[in-house]
């Protein structure tokens, strides 16, 4: 999609939330506006240099507007497409936080001890946390059944 190497930064309409949080999660740089009108979009995407991901046909054949199109309703196939077309998030990319688009940190083990449930501290050996609003993170079973279906796709 862009004709240098780096990835280009996102930025997810209303149709998209679920794709922008897992985007997020997989070191896409991704804005997310909720409850914003089209023209909201495309002042921000311009103003931050974003490519719009939508599922508004409109929007997205908007003069001067860098859009994706997503074609499918399934988060799997809206993540390979957006990997497909973008390319993966260059250099060593970090996972970002699926709420505020943060970069992730490491936490070490103990710090995440009274931050997360006991079953969880006992089997998990890897753990992130956001600088911003605090969430902690780690590997999932949800997250090896996205990558497993952007593998098949």
């Amino acid at each position: 999609m862009d004709d240098d190497k780096t990835t280009p930064r996102l930025l997810a309409d209303t149709t998209l939330g679920r794709l922008a949080r897992w985007l997020r999660l997989a070191g896409y740089d991704t804005a997310y506006l909720a409850d914003a009108d089209s023209v909201a979009v495309m002042r921000l995407a311009r103003a931050e240099k974003r490519l719009i991901l939508t599922r508004d046909a409109e929007l997205a054949s908007r003069k001067g507007v860098r859009a994706l199109l997503i074609a499918s309703r399934h988060v799997e196939e809206q993540l390979a497409q957006v990997r497909d077309s973008v390319g993966p998030p260059q250099g060593n990319p970090t996972a970002r936080c699926s709420i505020c688009n943060r970069a992730l940190v490491p936490l070490s083990a103990e710090a995440a001890r009274e931050r997360v449930p006991p079953y969880v501290w006992r089997t998990q050996e890897s753990f992130h946390a956001c600088p911003s609003c605090h969430r902690v993170y780690w590997p999932g079973t949800h997250w090896q059944a996205i990558e497993t279906g952007l593998d098949e796709n």
